[in-house]
């Protein structure tokens, strides 16, 4: 898709991840349409309400992708009953809602990405897991299953659809590490619990490139899992931080602390997933910052 200008819809446009590839896909003359809660402001913005899955399809005619990356933040909030609705509405509405829109198209695109997370295996341990991988239990991982199922109108209508499902994004703006930079930065960084965790991380750089990798190869559809090639502990990680920041990683967070502030949501900090990008590799993609300290780096 690179060799000539295509129009692509972006649903979670000025999230983390979809400000980045809209960003990408402007700056090499791609034509992005934004799918927006509010009305329209101008013929790049397509109106939609993710948690009741309504979209004005009429927007979408003439894409050559539509990538939905909406969702509400999982590590924004203690996951109250009510969050959780939100989380799921979000998400499985959203992507059922536009999954039903493209295949209602009288020309539908060429394919429809329809983000994910490495959530979708839950607690692994020492486990290497890659695609091939069976779902775990949990609030994550149905959660993921039912996400992914939602497409289901899009596969059934023969457009190509992709699963990116995303570790732990190395960004500065935003995600579980927007958080932890200004922890570190301040010389208050540490490893949480026992740190012997896996973290499967990959850099936003990567992130964004893998997207469109996604999106130009025609003969690449299903799960794709979007981490670096070499998961690291939680201690690994927090080291790395602390070389590349020049600060000490004194403060440990231990678990029952992390439970008690986190609920929930903390079995997600504390649980392990040792998560391996095979498909992606076996595509051909290459990593700009396969190791963890240039993916600090380059945050």
């Amino acid at each position: 898709m690179e060799q000539e200008r295509t129009r692509v819809a972006v649903a979670g446009a000025s999230g983390l991840i979809g400000s980045a590839l809209v960003r990408s896909l402007t700056a090499d003359g791609h034509e992005v349409v934004r799918l927006v809660r509010r009305a329209p402001r101008g013929a790049d913005e397509v109106r939609w309400d993710p948690e009741r899955g309504r979209v004005d399809a009429a927007g979408l005619a003439g894409c050559d992708a539509v990538v939905n990356l909406a969702g509400a933040g999982v590590g924004d909030r203690r996951w109250s009953d009510a969050y959780k609705k939100r989380i799921h509405d979000s998400r499985v509405h959203a992507t059922a809602g536009l999954a039903k829109a493209v295949a209602l198209l009288d020309e539908p695109p060429r394919v429809f990405v329809n983000g994910s997370a490495m959530g979708i295996y839950g607690e692994t341990g020492d486990r290497v897991v890659d695609e091939g991988a069976p779902a775990g239990t949990g609030f994550l991982p149905e959660l993921c299953v039912q996400w992914e199922a939602a497409a289901s109108p899009a596969e059934e209508a023969g457009v190509r659809t992709v699963f990116p499902r995303t570790g732990l994004v190395v960004a500065r703006g935003g995600g579980a590490w927007g958080r932890l930079f200004p922890l570190f930065l301040a010389g208050l960084g540490g490893r949480m619990g026992d740190g012997r965790q896996y973290w499967s991380y990959i850099a936003l750089h990567d992130e964004v490139a893998a997207i469109r990798h996604l999106m130009d190869r025609d003969d690449l559809s299903g799960p794709f899992n979007l981490t670096a090639p070499e998961p690291l502990t939680n201690r690994e990680i927090t080291e790395a931080m602390g070389r590349v920041l020049r600060r000490p990683t004194l403060f440990a967070v231990p678990a029952p602390v992390l439970r008690t502030v986190l609920g929930e949501m903390a079995g997600d900090v504390l649980g392990s997933a040792r998560v391996v990008p095979k498909r992606l590799l076996e595509s051909g993609f290459t990593f700009a910052f396969p190791g963890i300290e240039d993916a600090i780096r380059a945050a």
